[in-house]
């Protein structure tokens, strides 16, 4: 079994993946930080089984999803929640084109649903489809198959936020 300074070593390095999952999948600041703190929670009582079969990102990234997945079901039977201050809800005007292309494709991979996002996330990180597939459970084929949906999707999608 693994020690705890190697567990909060290794999570320090990799935090990223999970401030990603968190912002792929919540979008208020404050669950942001619950979704985080679940992730960290669910990591570290999954540390002792953790045997270095796969690398400790593709670990680390298996057990976010997993928690963000069950996170988000948890949070839609929740009732929604309105901002009140109308001024937190306007976005920054874009200041060139490539940051408006940015925003749009934000916007259109946040439209998908919560396994198409964790696929083409993973997909952005350069998973292949295998590894892509053994994180969500699914064939190769099938993570090929949903990428080209995505693509065709996320083309018409980004249109329609520019």
């Amino acid at each position: 079994m693994s020690s705890a300074p190697e567990f909060i070593n290794l999570i320090r390095q990799h935090q990223k993946i999970i401030h990603k999952v968190c912002h792929l999948y919540i979008d208020n600041p404050t669950d942001r930080e619950d979704l985080f703190q679940e992730i960290l929670l669910n990591a570290w009582k999954s540390w002792p089984m953790f045997r270095n079969d796969a690398r400790f990102t593709t670990w680390l990234y298996q057990v976010a999803l997993n928690t963000a997945i069950s996170y988000f079901r948890k949070e839609k039977k929740k009732p929604a929640q309105q901002i009140l201050d109308g001024e937190l809800a306007l976005a920054d005007a874009p200041d060139d084109d490539s940051e408006q292309q940015f925003k749009a494709m934000y916007l259109a991979i946040a439209d998908l649903n919560k396994i198409d996002k964790a696929v083409v996330m993973l997909y952005l990180e350069q998973y292949d489809y295998k590894a892509i597939g053994q994180m969500l459970g699914m064939t190769d084929n099938n993570v090929a198959v949903r990428m080209n949906r995505i693509k065709t999707f996320l083309k018409e999608a980004v249109k329609k936020h520019l």
